[in-house]
C-alpha cells in the first residue's frame, strides 16, 4: 500500500521534472526517450524495467556511450523516475534489492539468489551503503541482509538515506566505469 501511495504521489509531483527530462533526452539523443530492459524480479521472474536513456546507441563501451546529460541524470537519479510505473504495476517496490541483469541469474550462489525472495526496489540497503562503488559480494550480502531484516521502519530509513545519497551523488559509479564492472560470478570460498 505504501508503494502505491508514495509512487502515485511522486508520479504527480515529479511529472513536470519527468517531462523536462524527457525533452532533454530527446534533444540530446532523439528517440526513444525511454530505455527498457528485461530484468529478473520477484522469484527471478522477468519484467521490463523502464528508465530514461542515458547512453547513445552503438558498439562502444558504456563509458564512451554515456552522455554528459546521462551522467548528470544518473548522479541525481533522475533517470530512475520512470520506474515509478514499474512500482505502480507491482513489478517493483520502492525499497528492495536493485534488479540486475538477467544474465547474472545463473552466476549467483544460492545465498546470493535469495535477493529475489522479495520484489526488487528502486532503492535498497546496498544503494544507501555504497551503491555501485561496492564490490559485488558486498552488494549481495547487503541485499540478503535486507531480505532477512526488512520492515516498515527499515524501509523508511532507506528512503530517507536515499534522499541524502541523491543530493550528494555518492557511489554512482566505480572509478573508470560508467556504472560498475559486470558480475562474472563470485570467487570460490577459501578453504
Amino acid at each position: 500500500m505504501l508503494d502505491l501511495l508514495v509512487a502515485g504521489t511522486l508520479g504527480v509531483v515529479l511529472l513536470p521534472v519527468a517531462v523536462a527530462v524527457a525533452a532533454l533526452v530527446w534533444l540530446e539523443m532523439g528517440s526513444p526517450v525511454l530505455f527498457r530492459q528485461r530484468r529478473p524480479g520477484l522469484g527471478g521472474r522477468p519484467f521490463d524495467i523502464i528508465k530514461f536513456r542515458t547512453m547513445r546507441d552503438g558498439p562502444e563501451p558504456d563509458a564512451e556511450r554515456l552522455t554528459a546529460l546521462g551522467r548528470w541524470l544518473r548522479r541525481l537519479s533522475l533517470d530512475e523516475i520512470p520506474q515509478l510505473l514499474n512500482i505502480l504495476r507491482g513489478e517493483m517496490s520502492l525499497v528492495g534489492p536493485r534488479p540486475l541483469l538477467e544474465e547474472y541469474l545463473p552466476l549467483y550462489t544460492p545465498e546470493q539468489a535469495r535477493r529475489h525472495d522479495v520484489l526488487p526496489g528502486a532503492t535498497g540497503w546496498a544503494q544507501v551503503n555504497g551503491r555501485n562503488a561496492l564490490t559485488w559480494e558486498d552488494t549481495f550480502a547487503l541485499d540478503v541482509w535486507y531480505v532477512d531484516h526488512r520492515s516498515l521502519a527499515l524501509d523508511l530509513r532507506i528512503l530517507l538515506l536515499t534522499a541524502f545519497r541523491v543530493v550528494t551523488g555518492s557511489g554512482v559509479s566505480q572509478p573508470g566505469q560508467a556504472t560498475r564492472q559486470k558480475f562474472t560470478g563470485s570467487p570460490p570460498p577459501r578453504p
